[in-house]
């Protein structure tokens, strides 16, 4: 089966839009401390999280999205549209960036509470206001809850040689992945940033996981089906998620870790997010093994409504993971200045995730407005230009309309 067979296949998967809208709801909800309901997330119950699933479903997209479109119209056109989309990526980093810390500035100059400023990691900006912002312009800020989005960013921009490569030889450049990840990890590569340490997601190991999902896009499973359906992969996976739950708790509760030996407990806790442990990986693999087990991609409860929120929220995932973001810091402030009662704790996360869902319903019709209406051809107003013959039609250059993303 070649690319673009794989890739018409994979097209369309409603999954992913499901799982990456949940993501960024978990996400929402672990960026806001001291709050009962982030104990939905899955990061609670084994060593992967939402970052993980947000990342891998990202490359998986960015494969699907971009490679028809390398394939077809060259590697040129195909490197310019991955660019574009990781200036698009940038520009909405940079806005988040310059409404973040502004935010928090004010907040902390307001209510007489600077302790904020270095609980988000912000504190450059009273000494050195000029080198922060600009540090912060060149993807080196460490400022809280946008190294997901930073790393994003780095990832995308990347992305042309990678998916250049994926094409051609993709087992390869999937071997390739893994020994930069190994290299990383045992030489301890990273990015620095400002003022001094270095990112909280370590780029060349998170490369993997995106690298993992673009590999998957691209028919990289294919001859793997086997192993989804297999009775010994299954008992052993379950096995895995059992001790990863295990070991997930022994560290959150320090009455259970007392059940286990001082050098089990060490080796998983603190779970090491930034340099992606190999553990972590195993795990997300694990889990999205029995996410292809228990959910084929024409399971008909993807059609059910209380899905519906969620993969809305994927098919705007930008938008909805900024939204979430500010959300999350001001969730936070509301929580540190109430009474950071249940009830609110309730209240601030159910509200944070409707006007997530609602910020997602806004730009989905916004989008839909920018195209005529079905079966009607868009009339011109006087005075407005006409095609001359032979001229391609609106929004399409040749035979092949111009993409537009939705994530």
């Amino acid at each position: 089966m070649d690319a673009k067979a794989v890739l018409a296949r994979n097209a369309r998967d409603t999954r992913l839009d499901l799982f990456l809208g949940l993501a960024n709801w978990f996400i929402f909800l672990d960026h806001i401390p001291h709050n009962i309901v982030n104990w939905i997330t899955v990061r609670n119950y084994g060593f992967s999280g939402a970052a993980d699933a947000f990342v891998f479903i990202s490359g998986y997209t960015a494969a699907n999205v971009y490679a028809m479109i390398m394939l077809e119209r060259g590697t040129v056109v195909g490197a310019t549209r991955v660019l574009r989309r990781a200036w698009q990526l940038y520009a909405a980093f940079v806005v988040l960036f310059a409404i973040y810390i502004v935010a928090i500035g004010d907040v902390a100059a307001r209510y007489a509470a600077p302790d904020i400023i270095y609980e988000f990691n912000i504190a450059g900006l009273v000494e050195e206001p000029v080198r922060t912002v600009a540090h912060g312009l060149l993807l080196q800020s460490r400022a809280l809850n946008l190294d997901v989005l930073q790393l994003y960013v780095l990832l995308m921009a990347c992305f042309p040689a990678v998916l250049w490569a994926m094409l051609r030889k993709p087992g390869l450049t999937m071997a390739a992945s893994l020994v930069l990840y190994l290299a990383a990890r045992q030489f301890e590569w990273n990015l620095s940033s400002f003022p001094d340490g270095s990112w909280n997601l370590n780029p060349f190991c998170w490369q993997l996981v995106f690298v993992l999902g673009a590999w998957c896009a691209l028919g990289g499973t294919r001859d793997r089906q086997s192993i989804v359906k297999s009775p010994i992969p299954f008992y052993v996976g379950a096995a895995y998620l059992i001790f990863a739950l295990a070991m997930t708790m022994a560290g959150r509760f320090p009455d259970f870790g007392h059940m286990f030996p001082s050098w089990l407990l060490d080796a998983f806790n603190p779970n090491d997010r930034t340099n992606l442990a190999p553990y972590r990986v195993l795990h997300f693999i694990v889990v999205a093994l029995f996410v292809m087990r228990f959910m084929s991609k024409d399971w008909h409860g993807l059609k059910w409504p209380v899905f519906k929120p969620a993969i809305l929220c994927g098919q705007q995932s930008l938008s909805v993971f900024c939204v979430g973001v500010f959300l999350s810091f001001t969730g936070h402030f509301v929580l540190m200045t109430g009474s950071g009662s249940l009830a609110e704790q309730l209240l601030v996360s159910v509200s944070g995730i409707m006007i997530m869902t609602l910020v997602a319903g806004y730009v989905s019709w916004s989008k839909r407005q920018d195209h005529p209406l079905p079966g009607r051809k868009p009339s011109l107003q006087a005075g407005e230009p006409t095609l001359s013959a032979g001229a391609p039609a609106s929004g399409r250059i040749g035979r092949y309309p111009l993409m537009r993303s939705s994530r």
